[in-house]
């Protein structure tokens, strides 16, 4: 069990995924100082906030999570900070402390369940296909800018499966269902069925849009 600084948030990170923060609440400005303060990699746990806001505390969190890993960093005016995160891992909380300077967390790992379905490449074909196919329709309709059909995923299937649910257009709420499925298989399972319901709704859409 690790103690971790926590930056909940009203998003999920996956691991593999970039989060860029704008930290301005007093509270997290003293996080990133004693971040700087440590001689080991930067790094801290960030939790989907289920109720409540970002700002001035008192919400209900996730128990589940992923450390961010702080790429880069730029103090900007004011005493706030730029940072560029990555998600690497999986955590789930144990047991929260008193936000006192800022949220805290008694946290273990939780890495995927690995699997030896045979199935899992050809399952991890189709599913990349098919993001890439939703996110062209999105892109179509004009809800993306463009389309990220040539977005390249992990070798490994644990990290692909990651990747594969960071780039699904997708809200918190099934993004989340995602980040705690036990393991590859079962989170290309949860894919398939968030999809199913996106891709209907976009085709529905596109069916009703004006000729352009």
């Amino acid at each position: 069990m690790t103690l971790m600084p926590m930056f909940p948030l009203g998003m999920v990170l996956l691991p593999g995924g970039v989060l860029p923060l704008h930290v301005f609440e007093p509270r997290y400005q003293q996080m990133v100082f004693d971040l700087l303060e440590r001689d080991d990699i930067p790094e801290f746990g960030q939790v989907l906030i289920t109720r409540g806001t970002e700002t001035g505390g008192d919400d209900q969190r996730a128990e589940v999570g992923t450390v961010a890993r702080v790429l880069d960093m730029e103090a900007v005016p004011g005493g706030r900070y730029a940072l560029m995160t990555v998600g690497t891992r999986r955590i789930r909380v144990t047991d929260w402390l008193a936000d006192d300077p800022y949220p805290q967390a008694d946290v273990e790992e939780w890495p995927d369940e690995r699997s030896d379905d045979p199935a899992l490449p050809d399952r991890l074909h189709a599913s990349h296909r098919r993001v890439r196919d939703v996110l062209g329709l999105a892109a179509e309709l004009g809800d993306l800018s463009d389309a990220v059909a040539d977005t390249e995923i992990s070798e490994d299937p644990v990290e692909a499966t990651h990747h594969l649910a960071t780039l699904a257009p997708v809200g918190e709420a099934d993004r989340y269902r995602l980040l705690t499925a036990p393991g590859p298989i079962q989170r290309l399972d949860v894919l398939d069925d968030v999809l199913d319901d996106i891709e209907a709704v976009l085709r529905f859409r596109l069916g009703d849009a004006e000729p352009r």
